[in-house]
């Protein structure tokens, strides 16, 4: 899995635990919904640290705590 992925795949796990829709989740971090899809989809190969801070900013939860998960161990190395 790539960094991209693994991003993906924590917000989407981030709104499922807190019974999100996308669009609850674009309006509590103050981003059209449209960032966050294609922070989600094939669209956006490189999700800004800014829109992860805001995405964490409406969780309430710390940028430390949005990488602190497995997702993010062992990702495919970008240079090899």
């Amino acid at each position: 899995m790539n960094a991209k992925e693994a991003v993906a795949r924590r917000i989407q796990e981030l709104c499922v635990q807190r019974g999100l829709a996308i669009n609850a989740l674009a309006n509590l971090c103050g981003v059209p919904p449209s960032t966050i899809y294609s922070m989600l989809n094939a669209k956006s190969q490189n999700p800004g640290i800014i829109s992860i801070q805001k995405i964490c900013d409406g969780l309430e939860i710390s940028v430390r705590e949005f990488f602190d998960d497995p997702l993010f161990e062992n990702l495919d190395p970008i240079v090899q």
